[in-house]
């Protein structure tokens, strides 16, 4: 009788895991068939400069799905926006350090954020994308 209280606790200590568990989403499988969004056609911008917005595709992460949006000025990125992310604080803090690290290095080839290494893969594999998209 005197176990009985321990085997108890230690048989819920083991089930709630299982519970609580949800697997995560085969990305190589999804990822292949989600499909690019249109780039949005070019236009003049100021100074003849032409500009065109790609979106990148949906990337399925463990966290959530992760999407952008990379507006072009010629054949700088000139700006990145997030269509889909995660609703996680650790991906709200990184989502600036992200963008503001695209818009340093010109390309994907950037730093994953400490803490958000999910959602850094993902960023990056759905910019890198947009890049390919636009060539």
């Amino acid at each position: 009788m005197k176990r009985a209280l321990p085997v108890l606790v230690l048989s819920v200590a083991g089930v709630i895991p299982v519970w609580r568990y949800a697997p995560s989403q085969d990305t190589a499988s999804t990822t292949g068939a989600a499909a690019l969004a249109p780039s949005v056609p070019s236009s003049a911008g100021p100074g003849g400069t032409t500009s065109a917005v790609v979106a990148g595709s949906t990337i399925d992460t463990e966290k959530g799905p992760v999407q952008v949006e990379v507006t072009f000025e010629g054949d700088r990125i000139s700006s990145v926006r997030m269509l889909r992310q995660p609703d996680h604080p650790q991906t709200t803090a990184a989502v600036p350090k992200l963008i503001e690290e695209t818009l340093r290095a010109q390309s994907a080839d950037i730093d994953t954020v400490s803490g958000a290494t999910v959602t850094s893969d993902g960023y990056k594999e759905s910019l890198q994308a947009a890049l390919d998209a636009r060539g």
